[in-house]
């Protein structure tokens, strides 16, 4: 029955210290640590990890931010310990799994987080379907005016710029110009 630690920052500017340091506080004899952004599907320190893990242990970490993508994905992943029979501890939340009181608390703080989720969803939808029927659109506003499109099409036809020039002017994409400019004219 081992205590194993999971320590990851998103970006390599980030300092793990904090983490290990509480995860070797919390006696794990093995940490495994990630330079990787948490919305990456691969993730291969926290794949090491879990692959790891034996019947009886416990992954701890020090946030369970640190350990899923969403809640979702972090409830996937503790569904999965705990089919495999491996407890989770997050430590600065609390939550510890292997008792009968931190695995209710971790799916209800799981449940309450998805709840919130579906929540703004759902207030995201009324909100588009309120501006649709006012006759508005999603999205932000165009860079490129009518009046720009028409600077762009004329520089354009001069052939005394590039399309990269063109979109570097009007502060856009060269995405941006080609669409403004029409089917006509097609990336070379």
């Amino acid at each position: 029955m081992a205590s194993v630690g999971y320590a990851r920052v998103s970006t390599r500017e980030q300092n793990l210290d904090a983490q290990t340091d509480a995860l070797e506080a919390a006696a794990c004899e093995k940490v495994f640590v990630e330079h990787a952004s948490g919305v990456l599907a691969k993730r291969p320190a926290l794949d090491d990890a879990l692959d790891y893990l034996r019947h009886g242990d416990t992954l701890v970490v020090t946030k369970l931010d640190r350990l899923g993508r969403s809640v979702r994905n972090l409830k996937e992943v503790a569904d999965g310990l705990e089919r495999r029979g491996v407890g989770l501890k997050a430590l600065s939340q609390g939550i510890d799994t292997t008792t009968p009181g931190g695995r209710l608390f971790f799916h209800m703080l799981a449940a309450i987080a998805e709840f919130e989720h579906d929540l703004i969803v759902e207030r995201t939808k009324d909100g588009l379907a309120a501006a649709r029927a006012r006759g508005r659109k999603g999205g932000g506003r165009s860079k490129m005016t009518a009046t720009k499109a028409r600077q762009a099409r004329t520089m354009y036809d001069e052939k005394t710029y590039t399309v990269q020039q063109i979109a570097e002017t009007f502060g856009v994409s060269r995405g941006t110009i080609y669409r403004h400019l029409g089917e006509d004219v097609s990336p070379a």
